[in-house]
């Protein structure tokens, strides 16, 4: 392990910073069926006549805060992940790196991001009342960055499970909180806004990350696996990353949605992964030039370029490519279907895909393509089967 967050750098096509996990930096010097929607809790703090009347309206607000945390907090664990790595000129040396996360139900599962137990080769939970224990991890998933510890023989009065919320009903400039232990530094409560609603998040390791959640509530590395909280106490994200030039916050972080968390977590629980809807094809997305070049009907979709053998798309009768053309620094492959639309979803870049197959569809689930062969539209139905 190269160190939760530090070797977790994502990054933007289109611009010239990183998306930074925001699990806590090493502190070794190395080389480099999901729960029912839990109904609103009554708030603790009323709007009290004398307050309205005196349009104190931040007082309200100012006791919300003290109350959800006082509620929430209990239920945010701080996660050490400790590993062995290889250093060129010490060998072996341990590293650690430090993560927040929160428990799930009342089992002892609690939930936090991939990136900062991966590789761990031993991990430790504290608790908010200073209770320290080793976790298992028991399950991962790397695309949606989540994952699942235990913690065992824990009494029942220590696990406080958080409420799971939805990201349907999200609007930009509703109040959120973050809570988890940035730089190491226990339960911190920062507050914000969401800033943005489905934002993608390009990662150099894995396909696109979409409709994720991005706020200006300050997120720093240790933050990594906290919940992002509504004003009701419910966790509507699960806190991954942030966008900065200097690793630090500048007011933009970004959270896996409620609704990914609800979708996920339950299968990690029940057989440790979650298995991903798949096509199995490799296309070209088809530009402007690319159409005029080799003289495509269309503008717009995907080239297909191969067919993986057995999966969803080889099994429906999709075409990949029929010949070779020869292009500066290699080769094209052509001649295969044109993909324009899945389930009438209009389909033109490679990301739209993923993320409409991961956000709308299962395994096993049928989805009718829209394609173009040899200039003729027709239309075929796959079965969707899981990604290798």
């Amino acid at each position: 392990m190269t160190g939760p967050g530090m070797r977790h750098l994502v990054s933007y096509a289109a611009a010239a910073v990183l998306m930074v996990g925001c699990a806590s930096l090493p502190r070794a010097t190395v080389a480099t069926a999901p729960p029912e929607p839990t109904a609103a809790p009554t708030p603790a703090v009323a709007a009290s006549p004398a307050l309205l009347e005196a349009g104190r309206l931040d007082q309200l607000l100012e006791a919300a805060f003290v109350e959800l945390y006082e509620r929430a907090s209990p239920s945010v664990v701080h996660i050490t992940a400790r590993a062995q790595v290889f250093d060129f000129f010490r060998g072996v040396v341990p590293n650690e790196g430090t993560g927040s996360g929160f428990f799930f139900d009342d089992q002892g599962h609690i939930v936090t991001n991939n990136h900062v137990v991966e590789g761990a080769d031993e991990i430790e939970v504290i608790l908010a009342d200073g209770t320290r224990a080793p976790a298992r991890v028991i399950g991962t998933d790397a695309y949606s960055d989540l994952a699942v510890l235990q913690v065992e023989n824990l009494p029942r009065e220590q696990i406080k499970p958080l409420p799971l919320g939805t990201t349907r009903n999200l609007k930009v400039g509703m109040l959120v909180i973050a809570i988890g232990n940035p730089f190491g530094l226990d339960r911190t409560m920062t507050t914000g806004i969401i800033s943005a609603l489905g934002r993608t998040i390009e990662r150099e390791d894995q396909a696109a990350l979409g409709e994720v959640i991005q706020t200006d509530a300050a997120i720093n590395p240790g933050n990594s696996g906290g919940p992002l909280l509504n004003l009701r106490g419910e966790v509507i994200g699960v806190n991954t990353a942030i966008r900065s030039p200097s690793g630090g916050s500048v007011g933009i972080g970004f959270a896996v949605p409620a609704d990914t968390v609800a979708r996920v977590v339950p299968e990690l629980i029940a057989k440790g992964r979650y298995d991903h809807p798949w096509l199995g094809i490799t296309a070209y997305e088809i530009t402007p030039d690319l159409a005029r070049a080799l003289e495509l009907p269309t503008s717009r979709g995907l080239l297909i370029a191969q067919v993986q053998p057995g999966a969803a798309a080889h099994a429906a009768g999709v075409r990949g490519a029929t010949q070779q053309m020869r292009v500066r620094g290699g080769y094209l492959l052509i001649g295969g279907d044109i993909l324009t639309a899945v389930d009438e979803q209009p389909t033109a870049t490679r990301d739209q895909l993923t993320i409409y197959l991961e956000n709308n569809k299962r395994v096993g689930d049928p989805v009718t393509l829209s394609l173009i062969r040899d200039g003729r539209p027709i239309t075929l139905t796959a079965k969707l089967t899981a990604r290798p």
